[in-house]
């Protein structure tokens, strides 16, 4: 069965049924090179991103570029969880087309979560921007989605930190800004059952991305023209 020009595609696996794998493919390689022409991109220990097997990745978010970013950089093909209102027009096509999952904030939508942990026991990659880390990009808490999405999905989970993409407040345009980003150790969340185990894996995972941040934002401060260079940055 055909929708336009192509084939879907309902079988993919690690992606969610009606993915254009090929479009998922041309778009992340889309949004890898044009980072590189419009901001200055360090990425550091981007290795540390498994090659294959069931990952939930959770990054701090600050700017609506993260995820485009993040998007291109992780090398795998994935699937985030997007906010319902991004799902509108061409760009809700789009989406769909390349494999995102609508969610509505506040709400614990069955639907998105059950199609993530489906992704997962394929070996797929799904990315969780925890509520809380937006605005100002700091991990104030994570949502026991992430935690329960690794456990039900028999997935490590990967931090992610990422810094420079938010303009500063009444500052103008900038030219290429510095674009850090900080791949963390990939881990299993803690074992257990029940909501207590839920809430210590959650705990865990907001602890990690905390730190991986606080050693990013370390890092470019060391980086400054006059500063030290940090040890194999």
């Amino acid at each position: 069965m055909t929708s336009g020009l192509l084939p879907e595609e309902p079988s993919l696996g690690d992606l969610p049924p009606g993915t254009w794998s090929w479009l998922q493919g041309f778009t992340r390689w889309i949004g890898t090179w044009c980072y590189y022409v419009g901001h200055r991109l360090r990425v550091r220990h981007r290795e540390r991103v498994p090659a294959t097997g069931p990952i939930v990745v959770v990054a701090n978010h600050s700017a609506m570029v993260d995820g485009p970013l993040l998007y291109g950089l992780l090398g795998r093909r994935s699937s985030f969880l997007v906010k319902q209102e991004m799902f509108r027009g061409p760009l809700g096509w789009i989406l769909l087309r390349i494999g995102q999952l609508a969610v509505r904030r506040g709400e614990a939508g069955r639907a998105p979560l059950l199609t993530a942990v489906r992704l997962l026991r394929h070996g797929g990659v799904v990315v969780v921007f925890p509520e809380g880390t937006r605005g100002m990009g700091d991990v104030a808490s994570a949502q026991h989605g992430a935690a329960w999405l690794a456990r039900a999905g028999g997935a490590r989970m990967l931090p992610v930190a990422i810094r420079g993409t938010r303009r500063p407040a009444g500052s103008n345009r900038r030219f290429r800004p510095i674009v850090d980003v900080l791949v963390g150790q990939p881990f299993a969340v803690p074992p257990g059952k029940g909501r207590s185990a839920l809430t210590t894996a959650t705990t865990e995972i907001r602890n990690r991305l905390a730190v991986l941040v606080t050693e990013l934002d370390a890092i470019r401060r060391l980086g400054r023209p006059g500063a030290a260079r940090p040890e194999g940055a």
